[in-house]
């Protein structure tokens, strides 16, 4: 069972400007004194118990992890048009010094998160009969990833984004391939990131933008060269709160 958080210094929801750099943005603080997650739950037995019996859990209501609580909020969203149904794979690489985090970085021209790094993922199609299969089918369409080689082992709940994307991460362990196939007009690179690194708290930033009609905080990750943050940030958010229980 899940409960949602809703701390009292978050600000109201203002979208960002075309050209938003995300990076400069300041750090408003740094997660150092939140619960560590135990290092069982870096092990693939333990992930898959977790998911199979979940302890009662809180989740972020924050300015970039937006949730809908109640099932009349989403009918009422979607009946004004306002929600598409998406799905994301969250793969755990199974690789011999552990866990690793498999990303993608998208191209620049893209309308939507253009040059952002995301989990392989999209909306849902017709065909689809669970968020499961699309992120399944959009996994194989985007970079390649064999269906075969993953092991659903559960999903968040549904996280809505600014872009009013109404997103269920599917989290699955995954047997690497040598190899990945991008798909070239959305995806720039693959690159990979421990788990233990993205749900370690003292790497959790909260960074406030602020702008004449409001303020806008976001949670980022930096990794060596690479910036994780907004709602792929928030969806390792959720796994980390999910796990250090």
């Amino acid at each position: 069972m899940t409960k949602t958080s809703s701390p009292e210094d978050y600000a109201m929801n203002v979208a960002a400007p075309a050209g938003f750099d995300a990076q400069a943005v300041p750090i408003h603080k740094v997660c150092l004194d939140e619960k560590q997650v135990a290092k069982e739950f870096l092990d693939p037995a333990h992930l898959r118990e977790r998911f199979l019996s979940p302890p009662e859990w809180q989740l972020e209501i924050t300015d970039e992890n937006r949730h809908v609580i109640a099932s009349d909020i989403i009918a009422k969203r979607e009946q004004a048009g306002k929600v598409t149904k998406a799905a994301v794979l969250i793969p755990l690489l199974l690789k011999e010094d552990g866990l690793w985090v498999l990303l993608t970085q998208r191209t620049n021209h893209l309308r939507d998160h253009a040059g952002q790094i995301s989990f392989p993922g999209g909306r849902m199609d017709a065909q689809d009969s669970s968020p499961y299969d699309t992120a399944l089918r959009e996994s194989q369409e985007e970079i390649g990833l064999d269906p075969d080689r993953v092991e659903i082992i559960g999903h968040l709940p549904e996280y809505l984004t600014v872009s009013g994307y109404s997103v269920t991460p599917v989290v699955g362990l995954v047997q690497a391939q040598a190899e990945y196939v991008l798909d070239e007009f959305e995806v720039a690179d693959v690159f990979e990131v421990p788990l233990s690194f993205l749900l370690d708290p003292s790497n959790h930033q909260v960074r406030l933008w602020q702008s004449e009609q409001g303020s806008r905080r976001f949670y980022a990750m930096p990794y060596e060269d690479r910036f994780i943050w907004g709602a792929t940030a928030g969806m390792l958010r959720n796994l980390y709160h999910l796990l250090k229980v």
